[in-house]
């Protein structure tokens, strides 16, 4: 399996390559040179599989530069009921990502039911967490085997950040530089990030918003030269390895909701970086009995307005608004480019030049071109949602089925029930715990969310983060001065 560029000007490479890289020479983002298909023998098979199991499967189908067993090692030290044990009450922390019905539905088909797919319950109490502690394992396992160092460079917009330095926290060879908007994630989100006090992790606040983050992070990327001197990679959803991560738990949630491969589900998905939708096409795309994949937004609309009207308009940072769904805060969706790469039939050159168009502060129009009418093909629906809409639904999930949701899983359930009917189950994948995000559950239902054990004083505990503009020269320097500390 070999892996090619979205912008069609780089050289191939395997996938231990692409690991350490993150963003392509090209400036695109990497993807395998075909999906793997899946079969409904297959399917059948993986059905009673391990969380565990299951990933190695899906995950071999995608690397073949790792031997097999040293996979399989890495893939049953990451998916253990210990590192996952943070489940809601009543839920099976062996399932690592159990599905929650909140309305059953008919029979065993669960047609027109409504359900959560648990992925909060790692570490940070965030989806995050599924993909980013197999990071960290591959991390240390493929810079032992070849001697090396990196430090990583990355931007959250709230729950990525956690989630890669608890995975990444005393590992050998490793150094995390982790970007965030300053003052712009709740208060939980900052402590997890900030009180961290291990010596390979470093936290830079920008005087900005997510989107200049990530763009610092690309525009240092972009550099080779000091990339290459600096051992510069990736832990944000530009990094292939996020991705394929998150298509393990489509499976896992769609053998969750169903008994047998002739049923579909729908799935909606809160959507910021387009990283974790990405990954359910690609689970659609290899052959999961996924009907449709909804993308919920919130304020910021971007993505929303693109299913609805084939038009992608990025907004500036001045456009980007702070919602109290602050992941989703995004308006330059830097997995996008990789939908659009398989929607324009995998043409690099077609790629670069809609982005060159974005990078310009531009936007594009694909209903001018033959892709505009496939969009459809692919499955996606959408809808966004605002801070009524979350307050509501947050008020009206624990006064009908007991359960307080985060702010994000609430877009997603708001959404999804919009596009809901009655012949297929509808799981809405939870991306967040609501203790991380207190005070707009306090403002919904008037008292705080319960909180996992551990978490009980984490914003008390004493935090170091170094506040910057957004001056990609200003993080450089950062980096010369601590890369080799």
């Amino acid at each position: 399996m070999r892996y090619l560029s979205t912008r069609g000007q780089a050289p191939t490479q395997q996938f231990c390559d692409i690991l350490l890289g993150g963003l392509a020479p090209d400036g695109g983002l990497y993807l395998p040179e075909s999906y793997p298909e899946i079969s409904d023998a297959e399917l059948t098979a993986w059905r009673d599989l391990s969380y565990a199991e299951l990933a190695f499967e899906i995950l071999s189908r995608f690397i073949d530069d790792i031997p097999a067993d040293d996979l399989r090692a890495i893939c049953d030290k990451t998916y253990t009921a210990e590192v996952y044990c943070n489940t809601r009450e009543g839920s099976d922390a062996s399932r690592i990502t159990p599905v929650t019905w909140l309305e059953a539905g008919e029979g065993e088909n669960h047609r027109g039911g409504l359900g959560l797919l648990e992925l909060s319950n790692g570490p940070t109490l965030a989806f995050k967490d599924m993909a980013m502690q197999l990071l960290g394992n591959l991390f240390e396992y493929v810079l032992d085997k070849r001697g090396q160092e990196i430090n990583i460079l990355g931007a959250t917009s709230g729950d990525t950040g956690s989630a890669a330095e608890y995975a990444m926290r005393g590992k050998h060879g490793v150094r995390v530089f982790m970007l965030s908007p300053n003052g712009r994630m709740s208060a939980f989100q900052r402590a997890q990030m900030y009180s961290l006090q291990d010596e390979n992790i470093l936290n830079i606040a920008i005087e900005g918003m997510f989107d200049d983050a990530q763009d610092i992070v690309k525009a240092v990327s972009n550099d080779h030269a000091f990339k290459k001197q600096y051992k510069i990679g990736a832990v944000n959803s530009i990094n292939w390895a996020r991705v394929v991560a998150q298509v393990v738990y489509y499976f896992a949630g769609y053998f969750g909701a169903t008994t047998s491969n002739d049923q579909q589900v729908d799935m909606a998905v809160p959507s910021g970086n387009f990283g974790n939708i990405c990954a359910g096409h690609i689970a659609r795309t290899m052959g999961l009995p996924i009907r449709k994949l909804v993308c919920a937004t919130n304020e910021n609309d971007v993505l929303d307005e693109f299913f609805r009207t084939g038009v992608y308009r990025p907004r500036t940072s001045a456009e980007t608004h702070v919602t109290s769904s602050p992941s989703m805060d995004i308006s330059k969706a830097s997995n996008f480019e990789r939908f659009v790469f398989d929607l324009v039939g995998r043409d690099g050159d077609r790629v670069r030049a809609l982005w060159q168009q974005v990078e310009s502060g531009g936007s594009f129009d694909l209903n001018e071109t033959p892709f505009g009418a496939k969009v459809a093909d692919f499955g996606f629906e959408s809808g966004s949602s605002n801070h009524a809409n979350r307050l509501e639904t947050i008020r009206a999930t624990r006064d009908a089925y007991g359960i307080v949701v985060d702010t994000h899983t609430a877009d997603g359930l708001k959404v999804g029930r919009e596009h809901r009917d009655d012949q297929a189950p509808m799981l809405v994948l939870e991306t967040a715990q609501a203790a991380k995000f207190e005070e707009t559950i306090l403002e919904a239902l008037g008292a705080p969310p319960p909180r996992p054990d551990g978490f009980d004083h984490l914003e008390a505990l004493p935090q170091r983060v170094e506040v910057m503009p957004v001056d990609v020269n200003a993080v450089k320097d950062f980096i010369r001065k601590h890369a080799n500390d």
